[in-house]
């Protein structure tokens, strides 16, 4: 099926009246933008259209020869239960529309009824039956613990639980026309997420980024949605809006937690009503791309507070995920590590360097507050300067150790809460200080260099005070 059409599933416009039937389609492509329709003047005909097609939503008259809409309603409910009726008759009968409901039908519309309230309430079917068919794929997910298309993560090294749930959550997703919220620190790899959705989509457009950081907000209105010629001073041509380029595709909006209050309306207009109008233009044009937002920042508080609109951050959460930091999945150091080596070695035509046994140990007590993207750049630091077989630590002991100069001692950070506090006997100077010892060899896993650098001493004076101890 082509990707482009919207919805995902067919939708049947059945009436023996041609002329309706090309009017109502002609008005769901110009108002709402649903391009997957096919239709039916031969109400005989619906039953084998339903089981040769993947229609999801019938639109159906009622007064039709040879079946009528009354009887197809009841037939339909009985062999395609997951396919949506709703009815849209010449009469306006409450008893009519009682009895179609009480058949089955979602919906009940009178031909004459105005077209924003007709096509509120097919959007709003489609809506619910994508969310249905959202639902199905996450429980098959839940059940089965395998992903159908793993090669769309191809680019993300893990081997987290939370992130293969999250891969799951994308998966079960990823053919929706409802926004994605990315949530997650710096660096986390949100943007790959966003590319693994695009892949997964199965959308013929490009995916185009843009990061909205900074942009006041006429730019960011001129970066989505262009200017026509004239628009302004210096607009001497025309120019498309990334929303354009994104057309059938993705349009990923990085760091939405930045954007001003005026830019928030316009991205929240353009969502709600999928349409837009180009700088300098009168004339509004289709949303036709996939939206995916990403934000390192905490856009529940910030709507709290009152500097991200509720009415957006709600309309953004219909589909949600949070990358967590690589400082709870300590266990994709090692494969990262791995594949960084593996990646930076090739690009600066170097022979793959074995990392010490210890390098691990050391990554492992630091809370990498640049997440996966400073561990990136640590590693191609190390191999850019490699030389020997074994690749050195002192970078790696740099960033994550510095140490004290001769004429300054090294920054020691207060912890929020005394960790004493609340005891009823406090330890003596050398109880707490076998304590430190204890645990930093302990997170150093034996490595006295590396647990004299967490202490904030020289590797000379642990090792006395191991050796008072016994141990050495």
């Amino acid at each position: 099926m082509n990707s482009s059409l919207y919805p995902h599933f067919g939708v049947l416009l059945v009436d023996d009246e041609a002329p309706w039937l090309r009017s109502l389609r002609l008005t769901l492509e110009r108002s709402a933008g649903i391009t997957n329709i096919t239709t039916c003047q031969d109400s005989r005909a619906v039953m084998e259209l339903l089981e040769q097609s993947e229609i999801g939503l019938v639109l159906l008259d009622l007064n039709m020869p040879h079946l009528s809409g009354d009887q197809l309603i009841g037939m339909i409910a009985e062999r395609h239960p997951e396919i949506a009726v709703i009815v849209i008759s010449g009469m306006n009968q409450i008893e009519s529309a009682v009895n179609c409901i009480k058949q089955g039908a979602f919906d009940y519309f009178v031909k004459t009824v105005e077209e924003d309230r007709l096509v509120s309430g097919i959007l709003r079917a489609i809506r619910m039956l994508e969310l249905e068919r959202q639902n199905r794929e996450m429980s098959s997910r839940m059940l089965s613990g395998e992903l159908k298309h793993p090669s769309a993560f191809a680019g993300i090294v893990t081997t987290d639980r939370t992130m293969h749930a999250i891969f799951s959550y994308i998966e079960a997703v990823a053919l929706s026309t409802e926004p994605l919220l990315i949530m997650g620190e710096s660096g986390v790899g949100k943007e790959l997420i966003a590319k693994a959705a695009h892949t997964l989509s199965g959308c013929q457009g490009q995916l185009v980024s843009v990061n909205v950081a900074g942009l006041d907000d006429v730019v960011f209105a001129d970066t989505l949605f262009g200017h026509m010629r004239g628009a302004f001073t210096g607009a001497d041509q025309p120019r498309r809006g990334m929303i354009e380029e994104a057309a059938d595709g993705t349009l990923f909006l990085d760091e939405i937690g930045d954007l001003s209050i005026a830019s928030q309306v316009k991205l929240l207009r353009l969502l709600q009503e999928g349409e837009y109008f180009p700088l300098g233009s009168d004339r509004p044009k289709r949303l036709k791309a996939r939206v995916v937002v990403a934000t390192h920042q905490n856009l529940s508080l910030k709507q709290e507070n009152g500097t991200f609109r509720r009415d957006l951050y709600y309309r953004l959460c219909t589909h949600m995920v949070h990358v967590p930091p690589l400082r709870e999945r300590k266990g994709d150091l090692p494969p990262l590590l791995d594949h960084f080596l593996e990646e930076a070695a090739r690009i600066l035509g170097k022979k793959k360097p074995t990392p010490p046994r210890e390098l691990l140990q050391l990554l492992a007590t630091y809370s990498f507050p640049g997440n996966v993207r400073e561990l990136k750049a640590l590693v191609y630091n190390a191999v850019s300067v490699h030389r020997d077989r074994v690749l050195s630590m002192d970078t790696f002991m740099k960033t994550i150790i510095p140490q004290e100069t001769k004429q300054s001692q090294p920054v020691v950070t207060r912890p929020e809460k005394n960790l004493f506090a609340g005891l009823e006997r406090l330890p003596t100077f050398g109880e707490a200080a076998e304590l430190l010892v204890e645990e930093a060899m302990s997170r150093a896993n034996g490595n006295q260099t590396i647990a004299a650098r967490l202490l904030g001493i020289s590797q000379p004076a642990l090792s006395k005070r191991l050796k008072l101890r016994g141990i050495v």
